[in-house]
């Protein structure tokens, strides 16, 4: 873990703290407006504490906290239905979250140390990355359960399927390699009896070695590019993906239908995470090892620059509009806001002791923080006659490290 000047820490939080107290709770006043009844919260994943806390996001207060099962880790909400996934690393299982009342709903046993889930755009399967098994889950969640397992490379990180559903890519920390899975077509229907399906949910259609200490992946929009962290290589491993038989890149070219290399490409060390433009153009990786954060532009396969942005940045999320990143900065309690357009810093915000994970909320006029060493989340005001700003500080519990944002449709 990174060196931090414990009372220097202690003294900003300190003065952070009646802040907090007189507004946790109050509602978002000069905030946009939201229709009566609507429900939107944040579900923070506490590893030290087997919990996950739920956080209000109309009221801006703590809602409830759900026990789950060992070591949470990673979290990801169902695009379809009003659920939530959050994968207990030590007990092996994924718990669902039914976010229409906000209680544990169902436990899935998956295999040893789960660390990221990955839904489909349907909402109808999860895929999940079992580091202490090499293999990933297929996950049925219409009937909540695993119905398949393929093997993978060394100590998986995480499981990624791409946003057409036509492909699954896989971060293989221990054997510094990266796996890509061909996926087979299925029929959803949430109450009906399960049918079995003739071919394997998964195939393995390549495997790219040369990516030491390999952790975040960012699949394009359109599907058709995968960039991995190389996070002991100091690169960012570039792959075309193969496209689907018939399409316009495969009548242009039969070797489209093929995954292949496109490039490795050097950026700052130790990149941990990728933060990708919605636009799919530009790729920001977090430079942990030298306080920066790299430029990657995705249609030319080529870094645009490396620029320093904080201490020992872990996280970055970048707005709708294209036009702000944001990134934490786990040694110096803060973040980090870089306007993309003018290639330059912005300011910075203090938050909690070493925040990590960021998401926004559905409008974006909120980013929250999972503050890992003071056990609570800071929840930045976007937008302000001023600008940005610390808004205030809620609880959550020890070691917060994923947040997920669900607004639930169709509940009381």
């Amino acid at each position: 873990m990174p060196t931090v000047d414990h009372h220097r820490r202690a003294v900003a939080f300190a003065l952070l703290l009646p802040l907090s107290a007189m507004l946790t709770g109050c509602r978002r006043n000069g905030f946009p407006d939201v229709p009566a009844g609507y429900r939107e919260f944040a579900y923070v994943t506490n590893g030290a504490s087997n919990t996950v806390s739920v956080l209000d996001l109309v009221s801006l207060r703590p809602d409830r906290t759900l026990r789950v099962g060992d070591n949470p880790t990673g979290i990801a909400v169902n695009p379809k239905r009003n659920e939530v996934y959050a994968i207990n690393t030590q007990s092996g299982t994924v718990t669902v979250i039914d976010t229409s009342n906000n209680t544990v709903a169902a436990t899935i046993g998956v295999h040893r140390q789960p660390y990221f889930i990955s839904v489909d755009a349907r909402g109808g399967r999860a895929y999940v990355a079992n580091s202490g098994s090499n293999s990933v889950s297929v996950i049925d969640l219409d009937h909540r359960r695993e119905i398949a397992v393929a093997g993978t490379g060394e100590q998986p990180g995480m499981a990624r399927i791409s946003p057409d559903m036509r492909s699954l890519v896989v971060s293989n920390r221990g054997s510094g390699s990266v796996s890509v899975y061909g996926v087979t077509p299925y029929s959803s229907s949430p109450g009906a009896p399960q049918q079995e399906q003739k071919e394997p949910p998964l195939h393995l259609r390549a495997a790219f070695p040369g990516c030491p200490g390999a952790t975040d992946i960012a699949i394009l929009p359109d599907s058709s590019k995968a960039f991995i962290a190389c996070s002991g290589g100091n690169q960012v491993m570039a792959i075309r993906l193969a496209a689907e038989p018939g399409s316009w890149p495969a009548r242009q070219n039969p070797g489209a239908m093929t995954d292949h290399l496109l490039a490795l490409l050097d950026v700052g060390k130790t990149p941990l995470h990728l933060a990708m433009k919605p636009d799919g153009g530009e790729i920001f990786t977090s430079n942990f090892g030298d306080d920066s954060v790299s430029e990657i532009y995705t249609w030319t396969n080529e870094v645009g620059g490396t620029y320093t942005i904080g201490s020992k940045p872990t996280y970055g999320i970048v707005s709708r509009d294209n036009s702000t990143l944001w990134v934490s900065n786990f040694g110096a309690d803060l973040i980090s806001i870089y306007s993309i357009d003018d290639g330059q810093l912005v300011t910075t915000i203090h938050t909690g002791s070493s925040p990590d994970a960021l998401a926004f909320s559905a409008d974006e006029h909120l980013l929250l923080a999972a503050d890992a060493h003071s056990g609570d989340v800071a929840v930045i005001r976007t937008q302000g006659r001023q600008g940005a700003a610390l808004f205030t500080i809620l609880p959550a519990g020890g070691s917060p490290n994923a947040i997920a944002v669900k607004v639930t449709h169709g509940a009381p």
